[in-house]
């Protein structure tokens, strides 16, 4: 799973570099997405380890990490969307497209975590 993080780190930063780009480079906040893909690249380069409890450690920071992630992400769309809706405009839509994507990559690496850690957790009990 250390590897399927620093996978996940990358293409956050993919993402919040285009994010940035495409704003014109402007934006700072665009970044956001490749904030969160670099701690998941640390967090998944330090996971690689012989240690069985260090790498338990590593694995369940960066799932938290994603899980904020996704959090904050959908949060942040639903709430822009609706603020936008609210005043009779339409919304950012490289801003919502970038928060969506987010989104589903982090929805995607923490259904690959939690069933990663329930194998693990039964191949254990066997």
């Amino acid at each position: 799973m250390a590897k399927v993080t620093i996978v996940f780190g990358v293409l956050l930063i993919i993402l919040g570099l285009v994010g940035f780009f495409a704003t014109g480079a402007i934006h700072h906040t665009a970044l956001i997405p490749a904030w969160f893909g670099l701690a998941l690249g640390v967090g998944g380069i330090l996971a690689i380890s012989p240690s069985e409890k260090r790498r338990k450690i590593f694995m369940h920071i960066n799932v938290t990490v994603g899980l904020l992630g996704l959090i904050g992400a959908a949060a942040s769309a639903l709430h822009e969307y609706g603020h936008a809706r609210s005043l009779g405009m339409d919304p950012d839509y490289k801003a919502l497209t970038a928060q969506i994507v987010m989104v589903v990559l982090l929805l995607i690496y923490v259904n690959l975590c939690v069933r990663s850690f329930i194998q693990a957790r039964s191949s254990r009990k066997e």
